[in-house]
């Protein structure tokens, strides 16, 4: 899922990035609190249906619509339902407009799938007052079985995909067990570490060492000062802060103790700023950072130059282990710790994912069949739904043995070129998101190497304490919440670049914070302070 990451700023914005998680039963899950589908309900009895959702790299690299998907393939097959699905540009200010000029429109199509907590001004329970949504819980409770079961099994759920208000606004991406809702982290070359006697770094300082020894030591051998040590994605300072949580902050809104704070405010962001700034300038940092490119990042790391940076674990660490295991056998990469200023501390900030991230289908008030469209979105969340959207098609790329769906050798060793993300997205959508519970069953056979595994279990280590939950504000709050923040964000991003690359100077940094201040970002955090406060009241 490396493509999230070029989106992750945007993220941090207004798009996100989703990925795994959950577990269900019909034995087919390795957890023992997986939720049991409640009986099959009945096909609905819908012949068309047009349905917005952003595409995914993966998918796009093979198909044109998500139409040619074995999944969806296979669903129409069994509820006589044929999908148009509607993919806006794979780029992410594109994909927003777009998404912005369609909600613009009278006529949306019948089913839009989004993360509508933050891409919808307002939030979710704002679209559903403005009339492009509608309100599900009648519906749920009447015709949708299945996921009325589960929310009804897991509270937790339940509260995590509704408003403040009480509504449910979507057919959520839920994932139910810790093994899919850690996914992304810090990763190094450790066949370069080796090479160059070096042990795993776990502390900022440890790190800076590292990097210096890649830059100056010539670990690919090629008799060329031509390693680039580390690639910080200035999009992935956003994701469940990499690198800046060593410093306790992230880079958008956090809780310390039940109080809300702002990150790039505060003094310790300076001193992440600081360090930055130093390893650009000693030239431990690519000097593409400022400006994403997915197929110039792999070339990077496909031709031996690239030593460290923050991957996903499937479309990272397995994505370049199988585009590399013929050219380079000795290519390792693998997981680093989450670093800390100081050695033995605990890591507070890492990615660990919430059951619920925002993203869920829901149903336009331009659909005329609301009703079959929700037994339509409800077949996912039953045991049969579970094994078509985690696995795909019995048969194509999966069989079933002693009770669990088990994917087929050729779905899990894909051909030299072929990364396992592109492998799985023939098949089904389990590698991002889709509306539908995620399996850990899935989640340990897409992570299939070691490396992948062990990636798991280092990432899983933070206590993510300080994380924000997704929470909404109101109608009246919202509007001024996103004009604040708007500006804020682009002029935080913006000077993010400058001070890294030393086009502004740190010591400009209190001059920096009071202009954040002045646009309005005290009344922000009050915002979020109301909103969380209501939150755990739900």
């Amino acid at each position: 899922m490396k493509q999230a990451g070029t989106v992750a700023l945007a993220s941090a914005l207004a798009v996100s990035v989703a990925a795994c998680g959950s577990d269900k039963s019909g034995g087919d899950t390795s957890s023992s609190s997986s939720p049991k589908p409640a009986a099959e309900s009945q096909p609905p009895k819908l012949t068309n249906l047009t349905y917005w959702v952003a595409n995914h790299s993966a998918a796009a690299s093979q198909m044109k619509t998500y139409a040619e998907m074995e999944m969806y393939k296979e669903l129409e097959k069994i509820t006589g339902t044929k999908v148009e699905f509607q993919h806006p540009p794979l780029d992410a200010q594109q994909s927003k407009e777009q998404f912005n000029l369609m909600l613009a429109s009278n006529q949306l199509p019948d089913v839009i799938e989004t993360i509508w907590t933050s891409n919808y001004p307002g939030g979710p329970e704002k679209a559903i007052q403005d009339n492009k949504i509608i309100k599900l819980n009648d519906l749920i409770d009447k015709y949708a079985p299945n996921l009325k079961k589960l929310l009804a099994d897991h509270p937790d759920w339940k509260k995590q995909i509704m408003t403040d208000e009480g509504s449910i606004y979507s057919f959520p991406f839920l994932r139910g067990g810790d093994k899919v809702r850690v996914f992304f982290g810090p990763g190094v070359r450790q066949d370069w570490l080796d090479k160059l006697g070096l042990k795993m770094p776990t502390t900022i300082d440890e790190w800076y060492t590292v990097l210096k020894a890649f830059k100056e030591k010539d670990p690919n051998g090629n008799g060329k000062a031509d390693e680039i040590p580390f690639y910080l994605d200035k999009a992935m300072i956003g994701v469940d802060a990499p690198f800046l949580g060593a410093w306790g902050i992230n880079y958008s809104f956090y809780q310390d103790g039940g109080k809300v704070k702002y990150g790039p405010i505060q003094p310790e962001y300076k001193e992440f700023l600081a360090t930055m700034n130093k390893w650009y300038k000693e030239g431990l940092l690519d000097k593409d950072f400022a400006a994403p490119n997915d197929k110039l990042y792999d070339n990077k790391m496909t031709t031996n130059l690239l030593g460290a940076s923050v991957f996903y674990n499937g479309g990272g660490i397995g994505k370049y282990a199988n585009l590399m295991k013929d050219k380079d056998p000795n290519f390792k990469l693998v997981a680093a710790p989450y670093p800390v200023l100081k050695a033995g501390d605990k890591s507070i900030w890492g990615q660990k994912d919430f059951a619920a991230n925002g993203v869920g289908a829901a149903i336009t008030t331009s659909n005329k069949n609301p009703i079959e469209t929700v037994k339509w979105l409800d077949y996912a969340y039953g045991e049969k739904g579970d094994l078509l959207f985690n696995y795909g098609k019995e048969g194509v790329s999966y069989k079933m043995e002693n009770g669990k769906a088990v994917f087929l050798p050729e779905v899990l060793n894909p051909p030299s070129g072929v990364s396992l993300q592109q492998s799985f997205a023939k098949h089904n959508r389990s590698t991002w998101s889709a509306p539908f519970v995620m399996s850990d069953n899935f989640q340990m056979q897409y992570l299939a190497l070691p490396t992948q595994k062990d990636a798991l279990e280092v990432w899983s280590k933070p206590t993510a304490e300080r994380k924000m939950p997704l929470v909404t504000p109101t109608k009246d709050e919202a509007s001024k919440f996103a004009s604040v923040m708007t500006d804020i964000e682009t002029y935080r991003d913006e000077m993010l670049l400058k001070f890294i690359m030393g086009a502004e100077p740190i010591e400009n940094f209190d001059k920096y914070v009071k202009k954040i201040q002045s646009m309005g970002i005290d009344d922000a955090v009050k915002i979020q302070q109301a909103a969380l406060e209501r939150y755990n009241k739900r």
